[in-house]
């Protein structure tokens, strides 16, 4: 995989077309069914890959169209888990608040591969390099209410990384060009990071040669507060101890001193440069100057810029808009290099 340096990218997903679906957050209920809808499926992946092309991105995703839930879509292909019949959860990201949730009903394995189909298809769309997301140990772990485990979140959290390791293997085996693991969970248990979720994720990348990112962002827009109080500093150092090719960090709604990222200099960095909610679309010079700032304590050639999070929440306009200024503020920040 050739990128430039300071390439432009994006984290996941991408809104759907309104006559394919309609979404609650990140959760998507979809408006036809059958042959239509897989129909459906093909042509709103064929358009969101077209769209980043037109945008610029440099490493494009298949804009996650198929999931009707960053988890779910996983989880549906792993044993011993139940999406249909939901259960309440009182603790969710470090929050008190009651959540329905899927339940871990007995042994975590691997069915069938999950998102392996979807790459073959976005690659066959494109001839641009495609990255591959997938949700982390600790996010499923947080995101599930265990039945079986008997409150023994780490060994659930390793048989969790021995289902991902088997779709990342197959992912790289298929050609994907970049696989990222979606922690959101990390960023809010730094405690659990450094008991089981470093060692978790290790355990999803063993045997992976292509470059791997875990995505630390804290949440799609539109929940409650974003929980900025759970800072990285706390969590890189534990990060850094592990095998992970790199980080997507928040920088956008975080407003963190950029500072923060000199030791992670020798990772790849995808640095979230672009609110992912349903604000305007801030000037290019604006982000220039933000990433430039990032560029005293990063190297150019491992530096690329994303949103904070996926743009699932907001218009396909605004969507298209803020994936462009992504690629136009790049490309300026390559020519001044």
């Amino acid at each position: 995989m050739q990128l430039p340096p300071i390439a432009a990218t994006t984290i996941g997903s991408f809104p759907r077309p309104g006559w394919l679906a309609s979404a609650v957050r990140s959760t998507v209920t979809f408006n036809l069914e059958g042959d239509l809808l897989q129909e459906g499926l093909d042509d709103a992946t064929t358009l969101a890959i077209r769209g980043q092309e037109l945008a610029g991105l440099d490493l494009v995703t298949d804009g996650e169209q198929r999931r009707p839930h960053f988890i779910d879509h996983v989880l549906n292909s792993m044993e011993g888990v139940d999406t249909v019949n939901r259960v309440p959860k009182g603790l969710y990201r470090r929050r008190e608040e009651v959540h329905q949730v899927p339940r871990v009903h007995g042994p975590i394995s691997r069915r069938v591969p999950a998102v392996v189909e979807d790459l073959r298809f976005a690659k066959s769309r494109t001839d641009r390099p495609v990255k591959m997301a997938v949700p982390g140990p600790m996010t499923v772990v947080d995101s599930t209410l265990d039945e079986h485990y008997g409150g023994d979140e780490a060994a659930m959290a390793m048989d969790v990384a021995a289902v991902l390791n088997a779709e990342l293997r197959d992912l790289q085996a298929a050609g994907a060009d970049v696989v990222q693991i979606d922690e959101p969970a990390m960023t809010r248990y730094h405690e659990k990071v450094a008991d089981y979720g470093a060692r978790a994720l290790d355990r999803c990348i063993e045997g992976i040669t292509i470059p791997t990112i875990v995505h630390l962002c804290y949440g799609y827009p539109g929940g409650k507060s974003l929980q900025h109080e759970y800072e990285y500093p706390e969590l890189f150092p534990l990060l850094l101890k592990t095998n992970i090719g790199g980080l997507a960090v928040e920088f956008a709604r975080s407003n963190y001193d950029p500072a923060i990222l000199e030791p992670c200099k020798e990772r790849l960095v995808l640095f979230g440069a672009v609110d992912p909610s349903d604000t305007p679309v801030p000037p290019v010079d604006t982000v220039v100057t933000r990433v430039r700032d990032a560029l005293r304590y990063l190297d150019a050639d491992k530096l690329l810029l994303a949103p904070d999070c996926g743009l699932m929440t907001v218009s396909r306009e605004l969507a298209f808009a803020k994936a462009k200024l992504l690629a136009d503020a790049a490309a300026e920040l390559r020519r001044t290099l």
